[in-house]
């Protein structure tokens, strides 16, 4: 007979300092990698390259389209890993490493403009977004096992998406800075890959050596194959719940970021400075409003709070629908109530995630955070790919004139249409209504923590029903 899968080691509730930040330093390269290419790539197609709005926008999807195949085996392999640095941490080193290299390829420009260049330009993000699966996946495995508190993993959560707001911050407003002071077109954007290339690996690197003193857990009592874990992963109603919302609010994050360029140029005017300022008054104020919605999850809950800050993401992105007719401060302060309602979004979303996995661990004794977050992964990438392929589909309905020039052409006034409705009313659709499903969202600290404990007791029923059968036996 068989022996009963033994409980998953315990791992401290508390955690040093240290572990926080050093985690926290791997959003470098998830802020980075998941920011630029949806704020830069479809204008970098459409405007430097010269590719149709329509083609440029299945460019920019079908390879993030693809990590919806690739992340959940990269939480596969992850689960099985197993060597002297633990299950998760080589990931973080090797293949963010090798991110920050392809990410570098992306903009190369090797064939300046024209079909290849296309075709190159979607081939290298194929392998970028593949090396991405392999880094983010393990990365967000990594605070269940680091924890087993609910209050730490808000709290570890927290600073990584502190650290995720600066890594926006910086990546998304200096990149385009980047560009014009590399000289614009595909000499500027290779300027610029480089840049970012060095935030993925300081990121990567920063938080391989910053956890190496943190406890990892037990990745223990796998399911045989990767159906039967999907098939557990579909399960666990509050962790499908919270997918779905998650996916399409991050189509609707996505289209924001995807929209920037297109909006400041064409209906703020203001080709040079608008897309730095949007973005700082998009993100910025994660960096001051992160303490604040700490208290407001510890007051409301986790899903009460994902919930108002989701209708403050909605609410915000709808007003925005007056810009044409509002002085550009009015605007700014706009996009920055936007940008308080995305931090806590952001904050809150990922924090419940850990707590699914615990309590899929507390009813089926196993610890295999892989396949969730390859399943979760999985599923933001693909709402961050979806976002700008809808705004550039949007941009090829009204009209939009595509230029290979490296500067936006004149465009017509349904054109300019187009683009307000792809940044305003389009995320504000899919960011609000996904709340409804929250509503099979049930794992506050008491039921989680009476699973937890149900989930104990079963294990040594087991357990102390296979002693019996073994005296039976002699």
């Amino acid at each position: 007979m068989n022996a009963p899968p033994a409980d998953p080691a315990p791992v401290p509730a508390g955690l040093p300092r240290r572990v926080h930040g050093g985690y926290a330093l791997g959003s470098l390269a998830t802020g980075a990698f998941g920011t630029v290419p949806g704020l830069l790539l479809l204008p970098y197609l459409t405007d430097t390259l010269g590719v149709a709005a329509g083609v440029a926008a299945l460019l920019v999807l079908l390879p993030k389209a693809w990590d919806v195949l690739v992340n959940p085996v990269a939480g596969r392999v992850s689960d099985r890993t197993r060597s002297r640095w633990g299950a998760r941490r080589p990931y973080l080193l090797f293949a963010g490493l090798a991110l920050a290299v392809l990410f570098a390829a992306i903009f190369a420009g090797p064939f300046g403009t024209g079909p290849f260049a296309s075709a190159y330009v979607a081939l290298a993000f194929l392998a970028t977004a593949t090396a991405f699966a392999f880094f983010q996946v393990p990365y967000v495995a990594m605070p269940a096992e680091l924890t087993d508190d609910y209050a730490e993993r808000t709290r570890l959560m927290t600073w990584r998406i502190a650290v995720l707001a600066l890594a926006i911050l910086v990546s998304g407003a200096v990149a385009p800075l980047v560009v014009t002071a590399g000289g614009d077109g595909v000499p500027g954007h290779r300027w610029m890959g480089l840049f970012v290339a060095v935030l993925i690996a300081l990121g990567a690197v920063g938080a391989f050596f910053g956890t190496r003193s943190a406890p990892t857990g037990v990745v223990s009592g796998n399911e045989p194959t990767l159906r039967a874990q999907l098939a557990v992963a579909a399960a666990n109603r509050p962790f499908r719940a919270l997918l779905i919302c998650f996916v399409v609010q991050s189509a609707g994050v996505a289209t924001i970021l995807a929209g920037v360029n297109y909006f400041a140029g064409q209906i703020l005017r203001d080709d040079e400075g608008g897309p730095t300022l949007l973005f700082v008054c998009f993100v910025g104020p994660a960096l001051l409003v992160m303490p604040l919605w700490s208290r407001v999850g510890a007051r409301l809950g986790k899903r009460a709070a994902l919930v108002v800050a989701a209708l403050i993401l909605a609410a915000g992105a709808l007003a925005l629908v007056a810009a044409p007719a509002l002085p550009p401060v009015a605007v700014y302060l706009l996009v920055a109530v936007l940008g308080v309602g995305y931090a806590g979004q952001q904050v809150f979303a990922l924090a419940m995630l850990p707590d699914c996995i615990a309590y899929d661990t507390a009813r089926t004794g196993r610890r295999q955070a892989g396949v969730f977050t390859g399943l979760w992964t999985a599923g933001e990438t693909f709402g961050l790919a979806l976002g700008p392929g809808i705004y550039g589909l949007v941009l090829q309905i009204s009209g939009y004139v595509s230029s290979d020039t490296g500067a936006a052409a004149a465009q017509s006034g349904t054109a300019r249409l187009g683009v307000l409705l792809g940044f305003t009313v389009l995320p504000a659709l899919l960011v609000g209504p996904p709340v409804l499903l929250l509503r099979r969202y049930t794992l506050t600290p008491a039921v989680l923590a009476a699973a937890m404990r149900d989930g104990r007791t079963t294990r040594d029923e087991r357990v102390d029903h296979g002693v019996v059968l073994g005296d039976e036996s002699r």
